[in-house]
């Protein structure tokens, strides 16, 4: 799930929760509930969170594509 995959993410790369939200600019707390799975995360912040992270949406929430043969 999408939360288990925002903090494995933050955990792998060694950060904080407050530093991550303090990147994005919000307040620790919000950024615990996403982690939590307590709130849904809006498209806005999605997209910074693949930002912050340097990579694509899609694999910020693990979506994975196969090519067809």
């Amino acid at each position: 799930m999408l939360h288990e995959r925002i903090k494995e993410l933050r955990m792998n790369s060694r950060y904080k929760q407050k530093d991550i939200a303090k990147a994005l600019y919000i307040t620790r707390q919000t950024y615990s509930h996403y982690e939590n799975g307590a709130r849904k995360i809006p498209a806005e912040t999605l997209i910074n969170l693949a930002d912050f992270y340097k990579m694509s949406l899609d694999d910020l929430v693990g979506r994975n594509f196969k090519k067809e043969s």
